[in-house]
């Protein structure tokens, strides 16, 4: 019987989760490579920092033969992206997320989406809000409920109300309130493009109950996608029912 695989400990969710060719002809044959969670933050310590193979492993809680095996699997799919011009996609992978310890970055996480507070990691998700559900159309949302997090625990959650914003104010609105990242179903291309300028990550394509989703993305098990595009004809009753793809709402 083979042995469980361990949790790859990273230090956060990338900012970034995806990246598409730009200019000549499109080479789309196969899809998008698709990169895990725990292949770029490989990459990130290894390549970028220029940590060894045992100081990497030691970061992410992993045997070095594991992080040897993690990182040519990740550069022969930055290079196949590369050479055959196709999407790469940031996501999933078998990891969990760092809780600021003694070991990471000398006492603190360096995600760029979290802030010291009182020397705890802190950081703020928000989540698209209905009667305890995360509510599929961003763009029509009503409500935020947005959680307070330090040391990968929920320590408080508020309400926060949207109004009559429409889709462009709307990231205005989250990145007034502090808002680090959001967790939502549907959204449109012009959306997902006002939060990346503001600077909020964001996990599209998800539904379900608003405090599960919160405890699976701290969990590092959030089941999300970089792209949840939503148009606004024809539209199932009850809200938009794809995962990661389209459905029939206009979403923001």
């Amino acid at each position: 019987m083979p042995r469980p695989q361990k949790c790859r400990r990273v230090c956060a969710i990338p900012r970034c989760p995806g990246f598409a060719p730009v200019g000549g002809e499109p080479c789309t044959d196969g899809g998008a490579v698709v990169l895990g969670v725990d292949e770029y933050e490989a990459l990130r310590l290894v390549d970028l920092e220029g940590l060894t193979q045992e100081a990497c492993a030691a970061r992410m809680d992993i045997a070095r033969t594991t992080v040897t095996g993690i990182c040519a699997s990740a550069r022969r799919k930055v290079a196949g992206a590369l050479v055959y011009g196709r999407p790469l996609v940031i996501e999933g992978g078998h990891f969990r997320l760092c809780e600021g310890g003694a070991d990471c970055r000398r006492g603190g996480c360096p995600c760029r989406s979290n802030r010291k507070n009182g020397g705890k990691t802190a950081m703020k998700l928000a989540v698209t809000y209905e009667n305890g559900m995360i509510y599929q159309h961003f763009g029509h949302t009503r409500q935020f409920k947005v959680y307070e997090v330090e040391e990968g625990q929920v320590k408080a959650a508020s309400i926060l109300e949207s109004g009559e914003a429409g889709h462009g104010a709307l990231a205005t609105l989250l990145k007034s309130g502090g808002v680090d990242a959001l967790i939502c179903g549907g959204i449109g291309g012009g959306a997902q493009n006002a939060l990346a300028q503001a600077g909020i990550t964001l996990y599209a394509g998800v539904q379900g109950e608003a405090d599960a989703a919160v405890q699976a993305l701290l969990a590092g098990t959030l089941a999300y996608s970089t792209s949840a595009n939503c148009d606004h004809h024809g539209h199932e009753e009850g809200g938009c029912h794809s995962h990661g793809g389209s459905c029939g709402h206009t979403c923001g």
